[in-house]
């Protein structure tokens, strides 16, 4: 049975990378909310940073089934939503005097290792991380999972990168329906 044209699509919630930002966005509210003047436009703006890093997941994943272009393009604006974000983490940890973790530091490999592990797939397992320590702390526990959220994005923009060099997009798909469609009929 021919399925048409256009592509299954959606399903983001089944991407890591999908499941990775939400924890980032849950963690992100919640250390705002504690760290960060709440009137201030950066909590604002951080806040905001981790939910388009997110919803930008959904709306490319969405997207997909009609435009392989809108979706990269998309995918690419969590991505850089998402180093924004970073680089709030880090202004935060720069302006209080805290210190930024090196990425081979113990605490960072701490990280990377329960991020590795697919039983942490939502801010309940890093709940009690982030609350109980210092906003130092979570400041950079937050910067690795982004990292980790980027780390999944940047192989998600290659992969769709090499689908559509492979497959083409819906215009493609498009043309041969119809000629398909037209052989049919001139037989």
């Amino acid at each position: 049975m021919d399925d048409g044209f256009i592509p299954k699509h959606g399903g983001y919630q089944n991407l890591l990378s999908y499941r990775k930002t939400q924890i980032v966005y849950d963690a992100t509210v919640d250390f705002c909310n504690r760290f960060i003047d709440l009137r201030s436009r950066t909590h604002d703006q951080m806040v905001q940073a981790a939910r388009s890093g997110k919803q930008n997941i959904v709306e490319a994943s969405m997207a997909s089934g009609t435009s392989t272009e809108t979706e990269i393009k998309l995918t690419n604006v969590a991505r850089a939503s998402l180093e924004e974000l970073i680089e709030d983490y880090r202004d935060f940890l720069r302006t209080r005097g805290f210190a930024l973790w090196n990425k081979d530091s113990k605490p960072a490999k701490a990280v990377r290792k329960l991020g590795s592990d697919s039983s942490h797939e939502s801010y309940a397992s890093y709940k009690s991380y982030i609350q109980a320590r210092s906003p130092e702390t979570a400041a950079n526990i937050l910067i690795c999972l982004i990292h980790q959220a980027n780390y999944l994005l940047d192989g998600q923009i290659r992969q769709l990168e090499q689908a559509f060099v492979k497959n083409g997009g819906l215009r493609e798909r498009m043309t041969q329906a119809r000629l398909k469609e037209r052989r049919k009929h001139s037989i």
